[in-house]
């Protein structure tokens, strides 16, 4: 026989699940895999949130005028202008384009960050810190293999 206290219980957290089951469904059908010639660590990174090794990007090294875009979906997320040497090991971004990602808090490694991702098909590019050199003391620090680099000419 199940206790009252129990039922209280099992009623209050099949309610939460009630609750958060829409915000679970849209935010997924946000997420859409666009280029299908992702490769397994991009889609891991993108789609499940996960991080590549600091220092191994390419992109660490890129100093062309241009902007970068999202591996994904080709959306137009940085200028090179916004782009500096954080030191971190990540491709470092003083400002994204307007509307370019849309944001949400990740608890994940005890701790309180802001997480973005691209606005057009959801995927996931990394954090915003507010340890940036410029004016607007943001650090988006994003995996380098979210992005493709596009030169001006």
């Amino acid at each position: 026989m199940v206790s009252r206290r129990n039922l209280i219980k099992l009623l209050g957290f099949s309610y939460l699940l009630f609750l958060s089951l829409p915000y679970k469904i849209l935010y997924s059908a946000t997420k859409k895999i666009i280029n299908p010639n992702l490769s397994k660590v991009q889609k891991d990174i993108m789609f499940n949130e996960g991080t590549e090794r600091p220092f191994t990007s390419d992109l660490l090294k890129e100093n062309r005028k241009g902007f970068y875009h999202c591996a994904n979906c080709g959306a137009k997320l940085f200028s090179s202008t916004a782009k500096f040497d954080s030191g971190t090991g990540w491709p470092s971004f003083s400002e994204a384009l307007p509307g370019a990602f849309k944001t949400k808090i990740d608890y994940s490694y005890g701790m309180k960050r802001v997480e973005y991702h691209c606005a057009n098909c959801g995927a996931h590019h990394g954090h915003v810190f507010l340890d940036g050199p410029s004016a607007t003391g943001k650090r988006f620090c994003n995996n380098g293999l979210c992005l493709i680099f596009k030169p001006e000419n």
